[in-house]
């Protein structure tokens, strides 16, 4: 090998292209480097184009949800209310009114608007406890709330009927008419 040719073989137990500069040594061929991300120019606005979406998709299902369930309890309450008041009423007619003011004073108080608000007709069932009867009402509440109120989305179409139950023991001193 004389100096300044061109080289092929082998050193080092590796195969070479390369050339020999006038030392002898081994000169490399010129690599041409790429400049970082001129492939991956605007990729991250494409990739947030795509991603911000469904992220926000996936949020306001979360929020939706968890207004779903706070509104849920809050008609559980209203029959809770409603089938409490209906207990302490002094006669069956008074009952079922006591009990629509009671259940429109709880949604009201929580801000929640029912589309339809229905109050199924009181029912009384007895109860045997320790071998002594009582009476109980039973209050059913259903509220159809719009999907708006629930997604904070006006123009959402739509809405969800949400039902609560609940049913208290006659007070056994009350007077009756």
């Amino acid at each position: 090998m004389s100096g300044g040719g061109a080289v092929d073989g082998v050193v080092d137990g590796a195969a070479v292209d390369g050339a020999v500069d006038g030392g002898g040594a081994l000169r490399r061929p010129p690599v041409r480097r790429r400049r970082r991300g001129l492939r991956d120019r605007g990729s991250f606005a494409v990739e947030a184009a795509l991603l911000v979406p469904v992220i926000l998709t996936f949020a306001l299902m979360a929020v939706a949800a968890g207004r779903l369930q706070t509104t849920g309890a809050v008609v559980d309450a209203a029959a809770r209310a409603g089938a409490r008041a209906a207990s302490l009423s002094h006669s069956r007619e008074g009952a079922q009114q006591a009990a629509r003011d009671a259940v429109a004073q709880a949604l009201a108080v929580r801000q929640v608007r029912c589309e339809t608000l229905s109050l199924q007709d009181l029912e009384y069932r007895p109860l045997t406890v320790g071998g002594e009867t009582l009476t109980t009402v039973v209050v059913q509440v259903s509220c159809e709330v719009p999907l708006a109120d629930l997604t904070g989305l006006d123009r959402l179409p739509g809405s969800k009927t949400l039902t609560g139950t609940f049913s208290s023991v006659l007070d056994r001193y009350r007077e009756t008419d």
